[in-house]
């Protein structure tokens, strides 16, 4: 198999400077991973600058559930679009549809305006638009560098054979990296199955915070009650693992 680039996903500069020990080509700074990524914070975005050589492609998401937003929420993408840029980040991940699950090309120009010559990354809203291939040309027609996909399905497993199909249609034009339900084992068959040369995936371990220890109790998250006495953290070692495997 020839050189396959990793990208690892990451909720914390901790997680970003384990995936660069381990191996990673390139990284996705975001936080709030268990919400499918949310816009990492300014200082975040300048200590993984400051510790990294690797790429850094910071995610710009306002807020969870959906993609359709407020000029507000529009106006603070626009904000910490300028900032992660001015910071130096690498590329920016973004992605903004319309009520109807279509792309929103107006909004999506504005912001790949504020790219200007950095990597723009259309991410998983894709997978929710109702006609991908209309979406992919669109996407083309913006000059975005690549879009994240599980081919419209749970993960990218499942959806290898729409990846192929849009590898093929993307041509030389976009790339498409398939992310999604990856993980070690299956990563090389979604790599061969697709034709992509490269994927997007996190690769982490649970780390213990004993800090709570005093109230077990309390609870800071939602109504789901997250343990607070532990938190995930990506695994150099997994990342080594994946990184040997994929140059095989």
């Amino acid at each position: 198999m020839a050189h396959v680039l990793l990208e690892i996903c990451c909720g914390s500069i901790d997680d970003a400077i384990e995936a660069e020990k381990g191996g990673a080509d390139r990284v996705e700074l975001c936080s709030a991973l268990f919400l499918g990524g949310l816009t990492p914070s300014l200082g975040t975005i300048q200590e993984a600058k400051r510790r990294l050589k690797i790429p850094i492609m910071v995610m710009v998401r306002p807020r969870a559930g959906g993609f359709a937003y407020s000029e507000a929420e529009l106006a603070s993408m626009e904000r910490d679009t300028e900032a992660a840029v001015e910071n130096g980040a690498d590329g920016v991940v973004f992605g903004i549809l319309q009520s109807d699950g279509k792309i929103d090309v107006a909004r999506c120009r504005r912001i790949r305006q504020l790219i200007g010559k950095r990597q723009a990354v259309f991410h998983r809203a894709f997978d929710v638009t109702p006609d991908p291939f209309e979406a992919l040309e669109q996407l083309v027609d913006l000059r975005v560098t690549r879009v994240l996909t599980s081919g419209q399905k749970d993960g990218a497993p499942e959806g290898v054979e729409l990846i192929k199909k849009l590898n093929e249609r993307a041509g030389d034009r976009i790339e498409i990296l398939p992310g999604g339900g990856i993980q070690v084992w299956n990563a090389k068959e979604v790599v061969e199955r697709t034709g992509c040369w490269q994927v997007h995936l996190i690769a982490s371990r649970t780390v213990f915070d004993t800090s709570t220890q005093a109230r077990p109790a309390i609870m800071f998250g939602g109504a789901l009650y997250p343990q607070e006495d532990r938190y995930h953290m990506t695994d150099a070692k997994l990342v080594k693992q994946l990184s040997a495997m994929l140059r095989t």
